[in-house]
């Protein structure tokens, strides 16, 4: 199914991941809680694990932004083209993966993946998650349907921001002529709002809606310091 990405536009996009040793790291729950968050009005949901998209989209009625994980630094979002095409096959309208101009894993170009990748999948679109305005434009001349800021403070080139890089984001803003979706580090409704306003097409929020262990943490934290 083709996705029309008017319908994301000026929307929240929720980003519903657990991780290994946490006790919602199930297939079922992070379905559910992709449910609730279409409940809230989330116009698209983005998750991770091919077990979590396969259990989501059969119960989801927005788009699905699907990512592989594979360990947890370098080029690790959707790394591969073979991770790419079995991230495609579960279903889903979107497939993120690692948008930046570092070498990936398989030697492939990230040019050479995305046509590989629409080869076998043609309706699908690819999110290019960047970490910088020189990874948004590469990613962008290469083919990507969608620039992510979501990598903005993860892979050296940029300080990583106490929240979301804005400077960044004006940047990919400014030069992007396909949709921007702001992620990374926004914490707050005021700054979904505010990502708005710097531009952004859609917001992805994932920490801050669906992971109770940081949410709690960071109320543990203040009612500790008190």
């Amino acid at each position: 199914m083709t996705v029309d990405l008017e319908a994301l536009r000026g929307g929240l996009v929720v980003s519903c991941q657990a991780y290994p040793g946490e006790p919602m790291l199930d297939p079922r729950t992070m379905a559910q809680v992709a449910q609730a968050a279409v409940a809230g009005g989330a116009v698209g949901i983005r998750g991770k694990g091919l077990d979590d998209l396969r259990a989501m989209r059969p119960v989801l009625t927005v788009p699905l932004i699907g990512l592989v994980k594979v360990g947890d630094s370098g080029v690790y979002i959707t790394p591969t083209l073979d991770d790419c095409l079995a991230v495609a096959d579960t279903g889903v309208e979107i497939v993120a993966l690692d948008g930046t101009r570092r070498p990936r894993p398989d030697g492939l170009s990230f040019a050479r993946t995305v046509t590989e990748l629409r080869n076998r999948f043609p309706d699908v679109l690819v999110m290019a998650d960047c970490g910088s305005a020189a990874d948004a434009d590469a990613a962008q001349d290469a083919g990507a349907d969608i620039l992510g800021t979501t990598l903005a403070g993860y892979t050296g080139e940029r300080p990583k921001t106490d929240g979301p890089d804005w400077e960044c984001i004006d940047e990919v803003v400014a030069l992007a002529s396909v949709p921007v979706f702001v992620e990374g580090r926004i914490h707050t409704p005021a700054q979904a709002a505010r990502a708005i306003r710097h531009g952004a097409w859609a917001v992805v929020v994932g920490t801050a809606i669906t992971h109770p262990t940081t949410l709690t943490g960071w109320f543990t934290e203040a009612v500790a310091s008190a």
